[in-house]
């Protein structure tokens, strides 16, 4: 499975983004899905993470209420609302390979990463 991530940009805070991550290949439409992200300096975080086919959805405490996750079949996407400086990061989209349980915290395949810039 290969994830390609886009919608990065630079913000000002209080605007909203969305972010687009397409997997390919292999079992691409039956897998659960997620953000993370890496603030500079900092370790990688979990954002947010929707179910194979999108009834489940779990967010990060941070997020809850500003970010929304959705997808179309292989398609994910981030709806950021609100944004902050401190959601300056670089998003990863990432997957579980097919058959690994949604409570899992593991996951098998990761996205090149795009840049949020959220000025203050």
């Amino acid at each position: 499975v290969q994830l390609q991530a886009s919608g990065g940009g630079l913000v000002q805070a209080g605007d909203s983004l969305r972010l687009t991550c397409e997997a390919s290949g292999g079992a691409s439409s039956n897998i659960h899905m997620a953000w993370f992200r890496q603030a500079p300096g900092k370790e990688r975080e979990f954002v947010a993470v929707i179910s194979r086919v999108g009834e489940v959805t779990r967010y990060a405490d941070s997020v809850k209420g500003r970010f929304t996750i959705s997808r179309d079949k292989n398609t994910i996407y981030l709806q950021m609302n609100s944004l902050k400086y401190e959601d300056t990061a670089v998003y990863y989209c990432a997957a579980k390979s097919p058959g690994r349980a949604f409570q899992t915290a593991r996951y098998d395949y990761w996205g090149q990463g795009t840049l949020v810039t959220v000025s203050s």
